[in-house]
């Protein structure tokens, strides 16, 4: 094991949900990853659709117990010393895989060695370990204040809260029901004239209808902003749900630019230009209205992606008309207009 230590520290992350063209779902999950030398512990792993057992949605007394346990102050939940480091966001049954590591420590320092992916109570770590990541040997003192931080209030947020306002209820109304199936809150309103301070903060953002007009929108920029509460404002692109719930997510994304796996996206002259900052599974998804506004979904990219910008072909009928294109990554989603 190199003596060499690797530092430790924790950052706002989360799992953007969705909504599919065949009427599925993905839930909404925000949590606190790790970040090893500067860099998501989750982003060594490219293609893997999890989130650390440091999730906004468990209740309390379980947050502080998943913290105690990377102390080592609670018996590991796994034979041999190991330790849930991401789970399934759905449901976090082992059963639907885990990445697992020993945590131990060494005089001072604590150790995460011996990572593996994990579907029962043992590990198989000639068959699926991962290779390449770790061991890590952090200092004991930063290492026990990052994760100290979080019981003395740097916890995630709780259920996030969205404000849609807009007169077409019909369209407010179904992007409601979609984003509290994903488990995000909504509420409707026309303005916000009249609305207490105290009632507004907890909103994490506000959605605008397409109807809502540019005097509306200061107004209700405003009233925020009088409330002492700084949430960024969603002017909807279009009437199509998927797409909004795509803009939306994108809003609710606390993490620091620099390290979300998706930098860029632009869409034009049948081509899109993607920026990855690390190597990751890529979708692209392509929604459009007809000349009577009907709505067509379409996937037309769904593939791994090394660091950098890169050119992706669209089809022409796919992106015919009013269009839009929606980029997801693990734990990242963007939206643009398709030009011409």
């Amino acid at each position: 094991m190199s003596a060499e230590y690797a530092t430790f520290g924790l950052a706002p992350a989360m799992r953007a949900g969705e909504v599919r063209a065949d009427g599925g779902h993905q839930v909404h999950r925000d949590f606190v990853d790790f970040v090893v030398d500067g860099r998501p512990l989750l982003f060594r792993l490219s293609d893997l659709d999890a989130v650390s057992p440091l999730a906004s949605d468990v209740p309390p007394a379980v947050f502080t117990d998943q913290v105690r346990a990377l102390l080592l102050e609670a018996n590991a939940p796994l034979p041999g010393g190991r330790y849930v480091i991401y789970g399934c966001p759905e449901c976090a049954d082992l059963a639907c895989g885990a990445v697992t590591a020993v945590i131990e420590r060494a005089g001072d320092d604590y150790v995460w060695r011996d990572f593996a992916w994990q579907t029962g109570d043992d590990a198989d770590l000639e068959l699926n370990g991962y290779r390449g990541i770790g061991p890590f040997r952090f200092q004991g003192a930063a290492y026990r204040a990052a994760l100290c931080a979080l019981l003395d209030g740097d916890a995630p947020a709780r259920r996030p809260r969205v404000l849609l306002i807009g007169p077409r209820v019909a369209v407010l109304a179904r992007l409601a029901a979609a984003l509290r199936t994903l488990g995000i809150g909504a509420d409707i309103a026309r303005d916000v004239t009249g609305v207490p301070a105290e009632e507004l903060r907890p909103y994490g953002a506000v959605a605008f209808g397409p109807a809502v007009g540019a005097a509306e929108r200061a107004a209700v920029r405003d009233a925020f902003a009088r409330a002492g509460a700084e949430v960024p404002l969603v002017g909807g692109l279009a009437p199509v749900v998927p797409l909004l719930v795509a803009q939306i997510e994108h809003a609710l994304d606390r993490g620091p630019e620099e390290r979300r796996r998706l930098r860029g996206l632009t869409a034009a002259d049948g081509t899109a230009e993607v920026e990855v900052t690390s190597s990751c599974r890529v979708r692209l998804t392509a929604h459009r209205l007809d000349r009577i506004h009907r709505t067509h979904t379409r996937q037309v990219f769904d593939g791994l992606l090394e660091p950098g910008r890169h050119r992706v072909p669209l089809d022409a009928r796919a992106v015919k008309g009013q269009a839009f294109l929606v980029a997801r990554a693990p734990g990242s989603v963007l939206v643009a207009p398709v030009g011409r």
